[in-house]
């Protein structure tokens, strides 16, 4: 974890950008147009015929490869990370995936770390196959296609589900982020249950995550296994910080979810470090209220748009975090 703390301590910004793109955070200038050309990503004009949804994909693939880029040009220099989450590219198929890859390439390209959101688990040679992600093609040079500095692990099958992803991430010096305690609504019908010894089942797997990353403590404290631990649940996160000295938090649930700056604030350590927040929505979507965009705005003139307005978004978030920490 320790490159990745030393580039939130290079930004002086513990916040991370979800690129989750959908049609519906992009402007409607990249969206494909049923039947007519179109140059949405810079690249080649793609043409759309109805009920082709193979073109669509690519179309959208493209779309969203060039919103990408407007996003982190935006907010290059001010956020650490960027955290695309695959399900989004997936639903567009082989286009989908490629767009993903490219996205993450470009990423790292631009300086940014990469935590890929793919939130994978198996046992055996499957959780082995999910790990190339990291450890890179079986049987290559252990560079990966994926271009990803972290990526989401589910521990529901226990450290047999685990162990690959460990392994795979100590060979490439890369880091794991556990789901611990979920930001969604439901996920106290789990993750709130409790056991025999009187620990919700979150206390257990806190306790697992921060036993399978006793080995691998960098020099700034943390441990290579992260945990997923949602802005929503703050008194869980408070006590999830006392209770995993060792373990960096990934902070999702902040903002369009309700989580707020002063929710996350105590699941920052004593020297206000330990955890990265994640704004998706409220930073990739900030165009939509902005009134400097027009639906008559050229392709240019919108992902211009895009880039001010998130870069305006990542700058108050980081600001209303800091402030937050600086008043505990």
């Amino acid at each position: 974890m320790d490159k990745l703390i030393e580039a939130i301590a290079r930004s002086g910004n513990p916040s991370v950008v979800g690129l989750d793109p959908t049609p519906a955070l992009i402007p409607s200038q990249l969206m494909p147009t049923p039947g007519k050309d179109q140059n949405t990503a810079g690249t080649q004009p793609a043409h759309v015929d109805d009920g082709d949804d193979v073109d669509r994909a690519r179309s959208l693939a493209d779309a969203y490869l060039r919103f990408n880029r407007a996003v982190m040009e935006g907010v290059q220099g001010i956020v650490p990370a960027v955290k695309p989450q695959i399900a989004m590219y997936e639903a567009l198929g082989q286009e989908g995936v490629r767009a993903y890859i490219r996205s993450c390439a470009l990423a790292q390209e631009m300086g940014f770390s990469v935590i890929g959101d793919i939130k994978r688990g198996d046992i055996g040679s499957t959780a082995s196959a999910y790990a190339s992600h990291l450890s890179g093609v079986p049987g290559g040079r252990g560079s990966s296609p994926w271009h990803e500095d972290a990526i989401t692990v589910n521990p529901y099958l226990g450290s047999d589900g685990i162990t690959p992803f460990a392994q795979a991430a100590e060979a490439s010096d890369t880091d794991l982020f556990v789901l611990v305690r979920t930001s969604n609504p439901s996920s106290g019908e789990v993750q709130e249950l409790k056991t025999e010894d009187g620990r919700a089942v979150y206390e257990c797997v806190a306790d697992l995550v921060s036993e399978w990353g006793r080995e691998s403590i960098g020099e700034h404290g943390y441990s290579r296994l992260g945990a997923v631990v949602g802005a929503t649940h703050p008194q869980a996160g408070r006590s999830l910080r006392a209770r995993m000295p060792h373990t960096f938090f990934l902070i999702p649930g902040y903002g369009a979810q309700g989580g707020s700056a002063q929710d996350v604030a105590a699941m920052f350590d004593d020297h206000a470090s330990g955890a990265l927040v994640n704004s998706s929505r409220g930073i990739i979507g900030a165009w939509r209220t902005s009134e400097g965009y027009s639906p008559d705005m050229s392709v240019e003139e919108a992902c211009d748009t895009v880039s001010q307005c998130a870069r305006a978004a990542a700058i108050a978030m980081r600001d209303t975090l800091l402030a937050a920490l600086d008043a505990r």
